[in-house]
């Protein structure tokens, strides 16, 4: 049986470079969709149903794409063409969602709650959401389809790096651009102009990346995929059938991973969410998204996003020095979870570089072994776009599931005719992933 040969160095780069920038994209929306949506009106016990959309999103979309781009072949490759339709809308919605409160819409309620400029922003961020998660899942079916066993690790450290690279950028992006001397702030429901050249400069990153990727990358033709046929597969043991007349099986790791998964996105969504309220609140002692403290503690919420990235990326080094993937998965959700419940206890900008350093051990963690785990049970099986598509409902159902609690627990933690506590938030996102840490002990990882 043919085996699929060794890569070097750069070829592996090339497969992975456009997720530097689909995660500018990505780090964009998660660093900033909160502020948006505060700007044009929402209250902090909104926030969270707005986070609903992208993992749905992602749910519907990540296992359709899998399952069309395992069948799909052309001159432009298998899943290249995805990833390149995908960058194209992303771009597009990039262009309008800033300018949600600068359109002339009504800032009336219109329907469920919600005025002009937020069912605006709301179908936006839902469009972005969805043609990110097209253009990133083929980025981790590539790897799939072109590594072998013996590289699946490094290639998938390539591109967690690259993932927290682009991080880094789209984070620090409003706060660069006011540094710069941009405006910060912006009239009542208007989005400052710190984030909309952000999203502007960062849907152009993006487009030159992917098609970086496009031109660089030769995929294995049908042919040569065949003749690697079940490459180094060992049988798999499964738990349920998706589609029993056509022998397609899930197998346990999948469950195993995913309970594991559904602790961890669970926590990073309430970070996503909370982060912002919580900064100005606890460092700025403001919560009126109006004023020049709450626009600066948004600002800096990029900034401490990217010293999480930062943190990511130097844990990234340390995890193959572990003596097995569950030990640095376990250690790496300990440290994450430690870093989100010490937030609880920090008054100063700057001290809370601490924390977030510590909170990037579990990003790390998150990105490159739970794939890695899984991927190794899979290698060989030719539907791996279809399982990879099905896998991320183990990171969208968590986010979802936690955005629909995430209001009502917010408000039973706010005391009555007070603020709400939105820090209180991020100490149980640490709870939940020392949860998560426990789970992994259930993991069956290949040897």
């Amino acid at each position: 049986m043919k085996q699929k040969p060794d890569l070097n160095f750069w070829k592996l780069f090339n497969i992975s470079f456009g997720f530097f920038g689909v995660q500018i994209a990505y780090a964009l929306q998660s660093a900033n969709i909160s502020r948006i949506f505060a700007t044009l009106g929402a209250d902090p016990h909104q926030l969270s149903f707005f986070w609903i959309l992208p993992p749905l999103m992602g749910m519907l979309v990540q296992p359709l794409i899998g399952m069309m781009s395992d069948k799909t072949w052309c001159r432009f490759g298998r899943r290249i063409p995805y990833l390149f339709v995908g960058a194209i809308i992303a771009v597009a919605v990039m262009l309008m969602l800033p300018n949600a409160g600068s359109l002339g819409l009504t800032t009336q309620v219109v329907m469920w709650g919600l005025t002009g400029t937020m069912l605006f922003g709301l179908m936006s961020l839902m469009f972005l959401d969805t043609s990110i998660n097209i253009a990133m899942q083929p980025f981790k079916m590539m790897v799939g389809d072109m590594v072998n066993i013996r590289q699946k690790g490094l290639a998938y450290s390539i591109q967690s790096f690259l993932c927290n690279a682009g991080s880094l950028v789209g984070y620090l992006f409003p706060y660069i651009f006011t540094f710069l001397g941009v405006k910060n702030t912006a009239p009542e429901g208007v989005i400052p102009n710190s984030v909309i050249y952000s999203f502007y400069i960062g849907a152009a990153i993006l487009i030159l990346c992917v098609i970086y990727t496009t031109v660089n990358v030769k995929e294995y033709s049908p042919e040569e995929m065949a003749a690697f046929g079940a490459e180094e597969a060992e049988p798999i043991p499964s738990s349920v059938s998706v589609a029993p007349q056509h022998k397609v099986s899930i197998p346990y790791t999948f469950f195993s991973i995913g309970l594991v998964q559904f602790f961890c996105w669970a926590a990073f969504m309430y970070m996503w969410t909370y982060t912002p309220g919580a900064i100005a609140a606890q460092c700025w002692g403001t919560t009126d998204v109006a004023s020049e403290g709450y626009q600066a503690a948004a600002n800096w919420v990029g900034v401490v996003f990217a010293v999480q990235a930062v943190g990511s990326m130097l844990w990234a080094m340390l995890i193959p020095l572990f003596r097995t993937l569950k030990l640095a998965y376990v250690v790496s959700l300990v440290v994450g979870g430690l870093g989100f419940i010490s937030v609880f206890w920090v008054h100063d900008q700057y001290v809370l570089w601490i924390s977030f350093l510590l909170i990037g051990a579990a990003w790390a963690g998150m990105l490159a072994l739970p794939f890695t785990l899984f991927t190794n049970a899979l290698q060989g099986n030719p539907k791996m776009g279809t399982y990879l598509g099905l896998f991320n409902c183990t990171i969208c159902l968590p986010q979802i599931v936690a955005a629909v609690v995430g209001s009502p627990l917010l408000k039973s933690l706010t005391p009555e005719g007070g603020e709400a506590p939105q820090v209180e938030m991020l100490v149980i996102a640490g709870i939940l992933l020392l949860v998560g840490a426990v789970c992994v002990i259930f993991i069956k990882e290949r040897k």
